[in-house]
C-alpha cells in the first residue's frame, strides 16, 4: 500500500509529467519500429532514474523497472547521462567506484572517460552486456530547448547488432526535444 501511494505522489509531481507525457508518442513509435524495449531515464543524484518505459513481450530480459535506477557506467542511459554531466559528476561516480554487474562492465575509470568522451561525439552510448548477460542497448540525449541534456532515451534488446538502431533513437531524441516546450522542467 505505502508504495503505491508514494507512486502515486510521485506521478502527481509536476517536474515530470510534462516530459514523461510530451516523450511517450516517440516513444510507442520506437518501440513500434523495434519491437524492444523502450526507456526513458533522467538523472537523479549519481543514478540513472527510469521515468517511463515501454516493454516488448519476449525481448531479452532487463533489470530496470519504471522508477527503478541503473548505474551511470553500465547503461546506456546512464551513460548518456554521465557523459553530457559535468567532471564533478563523473568524480563523485569513479570516487564511488565502477561496480561490475557482468564481465563486460567498465570498472576502469579512464576507459569510462573515454567511453563518455566517445559518446559525447557520436551523440550516442552503445552497451554490451554491461549491466546484464544477453542485453546490448543504445541510447542518446533528449535536450531541453536550451540545449541542457534533461534525459535518456534508449533501446535495449537481445541482438548484438542493436547498434545499428542508433539513427533511429538519436531521431526519437530530437523528437521528444520538438515537444518539450520551453515551460517544461526536466
Amino acid at each position: 500500500m505505502i508504495g503505491l501511494r508514494l507512486w502515486e505522489l510521485g506521478t502527481l509531481n509536476p517536474r515530470g509529467l510534462p516530459l514523461r507525457v510530451r516523450a511517450m508518442p516517440v516513444m510507442e513509435d520506437l518501440h513500434a519500429a523495434t519491437r524492444q524495449h523502450v526507456q526513458l531515464a533522467v538523472l537523479d543524484g549519481t543514478d540513472a532514474l527510469v521515468v517511463e518505459r515501454i516493454s516488448a513481450a519476449g525481448a531479452v530480459r532487463v533489470v530496470s523497472q519504471i522508477g527503478g535506477r541503473l548505474p551511470l557506467h553500465a547503461s546506456a542511459a546512464g551513460q548518456v547521462l554521465l557523459a553530457h554531466a559535468g567532471e564533478e559528476l563523473f568524480t563523485e561516480v569513479t570516487r564511488r567506484g565502477l561496480a561490475r554487474f557482468t564481465p563486460a562492465t567498465l570498472t576502469d575509470p579512464a576507459t569510462l572517460r573515454l567511453t563518455l568522451a566517445e559518446c559525447r561525439r557520436t551523440g550516442v552510448a552503445v552497451v554490451h552486456e554491461e549491466m546484464s548477460p544477453g542485453a546490448f542497448s543504445v541510447a542518446a540525449p533528449v535536450t531541453d530547448p536550451k540545449g541542457r541534456v534533461v534525459a535518456a532515451v534508449s533501446v535495449v534488446s537481445v541482438d548484438a547488432r542493436t547498434h545499428l538502431l542508433a539513427p533511429a533513437v538519436v531521431l526519437a531524441g530530437r523528437g521528444i526535444l520538438r515537444g518539450l516546450g520551453s515551460d517544461t522542467a526536466p
